[in-house]
């Protein structure tokens, strides 16, 4: 006599990818690998299961801008703006195709641990796991307003511990500065002084390895250009990230859109092999009626 085992139930057609990718990483990676003693409401309430993404219960945002000739990129000597050509059309191949070209670092990406470091993974060597996890947004638009070289704090963390709790182990937390405002300006985006010199927010090297050390965050991520304060001439966030194995997100989009926390954010870059980063796809899974800059 045999026994049959029941025959699990097949997925809808309507299932996305990121349920595919949630349903298997979500139960092991997704609340940062507390243990569920540790875990505070806050972060149970950003769990989300495959049944809440086929049921509609969870909204998707996309923190990507799109990429075209006006994409801001890294202002370097070298770097060139994105650029796309048509090699076949629909009336004369019957098909129809274009390539493109850009640089690494434009738009909204990534910036792989080998971008500063030496011996660091490539883009293409990161661990899958690495791109989901809980989501955090840090506002300093308010300081930014006042001081455009604002370079977050690690005293500006503990008050946004005080008041949302701690931030989860394997987090990837993102710092909203306000200048996704400009983005539709290259001049104001870049924000120089007369001497050509950048001015824009960004992470102090203290509050980067005080989020590493004491936090274990996945990655750090800013709707500015630069992880750095625009003047920076050091990239020590840089460093500190890409030497911890961690990656940067820049030109986030839409985090004005998001709560402070309760979220996760799942992260598609570019696979390259050897790429010292690329463009990419960031998308925050959301709860039904999670509010903006509320828990």
């Amino acid at each position: 006599m045999s026994l049959r085992l029941p025959s699990r139930p097949k997925l809808r057609l309507q299932t996305t990818l990121f349920a595919l990718i949630v349903s298997v990483i979500l139960p092991q990676k997704l609340i940062g690998e507390e243990s569920t003693k540790k875990r505070t409401d806050a972060t149970a309430s950003s769990e989300i299961t495959l049944g809440d993404l086929s049921s509609g219960k969870v909204r998707v945002l996309d923190l990507t801008y799109t990429l075209n000739s006006e994409t801001h990129y890294w202002p370097g000597e070298e770097y060139t703006p994105f650029q796309i050509e048509t090699i076949a059309t629909l009336k004369k191949d019957g098909v129809y195709s274009r390539k493109v070209s850009f640089p690494e670092h434009i738009g909204t990406h990534l910036d792989a641990p080998n971008h500063f470091e030496e011996g660091q993974q490539d883009v293409s060597e990161i661990p899958v796991e690495m791109f989901i996890g809980p989501g955090v947004v840090i506002d300093i638009t308010l300081q930014a307003e006042a001081n455009p070289d604002k370079a977050l704090s690690v005293d500006d963390l503990r008050e946004w511990e005080k008041e949302n709790g701690p931030i989860p182990s394997g987090a990837i937390v993102l710092l909203r500065t306000g200048w996704g405002a400009f983005w539709s300006s290259r001049v104001r985006y870049q924000n120089r002084d007369a001497r050509g010199e950048l001015h824009f927010p960004g992470y102090s090297p203290e509050s980067a390895r005080w989020l590493i050390e004491e936090r274990k965050i996945r990655g750090i991520g800013i709707d500015t250009m630069s992880i750095d304060p625009g003047i920076s001439k050091t990239f020590d966030v840089h460093h500190i990230i890409n030497q911890a194995g961690r990656y940067g997100l820049e030109n986030v989009a839409h985090l004005d859109k998001l709560p402070v926390r309760g979220f996760t954010l799942i992260v598609a870059p570019i696979k390259v092999e050897g790429g010292t980063g690329g463009p990419c796809r960031i998308f925050a899974l959301l709860p039904e009626h999670s509010e903006v800059g509320k828990n």
